[in-house]
C-alpha cells in the first residue's frame, strides 16, 4: 500500500505545468466621464482586460463585461474522439443560459472549455470579443464564479473557508456574501458563529450548508460570469428552498451558465440548450421549447413524473 501511495505522490510530482502562452491581464481601472478607462492600483470595482499590442507597441483597456461566444467549437478530450461538434452559441452580459440533456451529453465540457481547463481542437471561444488563449489563464479564471456539485471545505473557521473565494475580502465583505447566499442565518446557530473551526472537508455541516457556503465563496469573490452545477438532488425541500434564492440572488446581474438538473429551475433562463452526444439540437427559451415538442419537452415531462413520484 505505501508503494502504491509513494508511485502516485510521485506521478504528481512528475506532471508538468500546464503551459500558458497568455498575455491580456485583468486590472483594476477607473471609468472617466468620457467612458475612458485608466489603470489603478486599488480596488475599484470596475475590471478591465489589458491588452498589450506588441506590433503597435500600444496597450488597449476592455471593460470587462462577462460577454461569452462559441464560434463553431470542436472538442475531444484525447484530441481524436470529438465529444463536442460545431459548438455555436453566445451569452450577452447578464444573461442566464441553461444546458440540459442526459448524463454524458457534453454539458460540463462546455463549463470547463470556459475556464480553458481543456483547449479546444477547433473553433474560437471569445470572452469579452478576446479569444480566452490570449488571456493568461490565472487572471481568465479569476473573472469566473464556479458553485459545483461537490463542494470541498478546508480546516479553518467558516470565516475563512468564505474568504477563499477572494482573500483580500474583508470579514464585513464576507458577512455580507454570507447573508447574500442565504448562509447567515445558519452560521450564527454555529457554536461560535462565524469563527466555527471546520474540519475534515466540513464533515461537521450538513450537504446543503456546504452548498450555501459555496454560494458565499462564489459571492465574496463578486465575478462577472457564473458556473453554476446546481445539484440540489441530495438537499432536503426546505434547504433546496433557502440553495435555490441564494442562487438567484448571485446571478442577478450576471452572465450565468446552470447545468441544469432539475428542469423546474430553470424556467426562466433566458436561453436553453439542449445537448445530445455533443452537439446543440434545441435552443430557445421555456415556452418556445415546450411548444416545439421536441427533445426538452420530452425531458421536461419525464423529469416532473420522477420528481412527483420521489415526492410522493
Amino acid at each position: 500500500m505505501a508503494v502504491a501511495g509513494a508511485e502516485r505522490v510521485f506521478e504528481l510530482l512528475d506532471e508538468k505545468p500546464e503551459e500558458d502562452q497568455g498575455y491580456v491581464e485583468l486590472v483594476n481601472v477607473r471609468e472617466a466621464a468620457d467612458g475612458s478607462l485608466s489603470e489603478s492600483r486599488d480596488r475599484t470595482g470596475i475590471w478591465a482586460w489589458r491588452h498589450p499590442h506588441q506590433a503597435e507597441g500600444t496597450v488597449t483597456y476592455t471593460k470587462l463585461e462577462g460577454d461569452v461566444t462559441f464560434h463553431g467549437v470542436d472538442f475531444g478530450y484525447d484530441g481524436r474522439n470529438m465529444v463536442l461538434h460545431d459548438i455555436k452559441m453566445f451569452a450577452t452580459p447578464g444573461q442566464k443560459i441553461a444546458f440540459v440533456g442526459s448524463t454524458g451529453a457534453g454539458k460540463t465540457t462546455i463549463t470547463n472549455l470556459i475556464n480553458r481547463f481543456y483547449d479546444i481542437q477547433d473553433g474560437k471561444i471569445r470572452y469579452d470579443g478576446i479569444n480566452i488563449n490570449k488571456i493568461k489563464k490565472a487572471d481568465l479564471r479569476r473573472s469566473l464564479g464556479i458553485v459545483l456539485q461537490d463542494t470541498h471545505l478546508f480546516t479553518g473557521t467558516v470565516l475563512e473557508n468564505i474568504r477563499y473565494g477572494r482573500l483580500d475580502a474583508t470579514d464585513e465583505e464576507c458577512i455580507a456574501a454570507a447573508k447574500l447566499a442565504n448562509a447567515d442565518g445558519f452560521i450564527r446557530h454555529l457554536p461560535e458563529g462565524y469563527h466555527t473551526m471546520l474540519t475534515g472537508d466540513g464533515g461537521n455541516l450538513s450537504q446543503g450548508q456546504r452548498q450555501l457556503l459555496a454560494i458565499a465563496r462564489a459571492a465574496a469573490a463578486d465575478p462577472p460570469v457564473l458556473i453554476l452545477d446546481e445539484a440540489t438532488s441530495s438537499i432536503d425541500t426546505r434547504t433546496e428552498k433557502l440553495v435555490q434564492q441564494g442562487m438567484d440572488r448571485l446571478m442577478k446581474g450576471r452572465t450565468t451558465f446552470v447545468i441544469a438538473h432539475r428542469l423546474s429551475t430553470i424556467q426562466n433562463s433566458d436561453c436553453i440548450m439542449v445537448l445530445e452526444k455533443g452537439s446543440i439540437i434545441e435552443r430557445g427559451n421555456h415556452e418556445q421549447l415546450m411548444a416545439e415538442r421536441g427533445k426538452y419537452y420530452q425531458l421536461y415531462t419525464g423529469n416532473f413524473e420522477e420528481e412527483g413520484a420521489a415526492a410522493s
